[in-house]
């Protein structure tokens, strides 16, 4: 009965870190920009907010009124000059207008050489995706083979662990391959 518990929680783990992988992946893709604003693209830039590094989620609401503009609205108004800053800092390509009250970002038409672009850097993040999954699958592994030879659970049992180990990653694997089709579709949308 140990022997079940110790893979089961093995399995579980891996299953608990490589949904955060691919969780991550979702993030990175959202914070690649498409032919439309979204609130994602700007909530995790950093702001200098009297000395103190924070999203930009935390201090300011975030809205798209219209395909390409985002407003955002700080809910501090000494606090617009810092994060008009962070945005000019930020690798958006675009500068903020305020009016003292609120910051509008406008984002202009992407061009097509540019959506390839951005389907490249889809591409690598998520082959990195693939590759954080593949390294917790060996990272089990690793750790069953351990428990294999400290006698804590026989041979059949790593064999029965590693199976559901590569049901597990493959299922990842699609999942990230799913969120990559559907980037790229929505980056190649005109």
């Amino acid at each position: 009965m140990e022997d079940d518990s110790l893979v089961g929680l093995a399995l579980a783990e891996a299953r608990d870190k490589m949904t955060k992988a691919v969780g991550h992946a979702q993030e990175e893709f959202a914070a690649v920009r498409t032919g439309r604003a979204a609130p994602a693209l700007v909530e995790r830039i950093r702001v200098d907010y009297y000395g103190t590094e924070v999203p930009l989620r935390d201090i300011a609401g975030i809205n798209a009124p219209e395909a390409r503009l985002l407003v955002i609205s700080p809910y501090d108004k000494g606090s617009a000059k810092a994060i008009e800053k962070a945005l000019q800092n930020s690798d958006l390509g675009i500068n903020p207008s305020s009016d003292g009250q609120v910051i509008r970002l406008t984002f202009p038409p992407l061009t097509e050489e540019r959506r390839k672009d951005l389907v490249k850097v889809v591409r690598h993040k998520a082959e990195e995706a693939r590759v954080a999954v593949r390294n917790l699958r060996r990272a089990a592994r690793h750790d069953l083979e351990g428990l294999e030879k400290e006698g804590e659970i026989t041979s059949d049992d790593v064999e029965w662990a590693e199976k559901e180990l590569d049901k597990l990653t493959q299922d990842q694997v699609a999942d990230i391959d799913r969120l990559l089709q559907h980037k790229e579709q929505e980056l190649l949308e005109v």
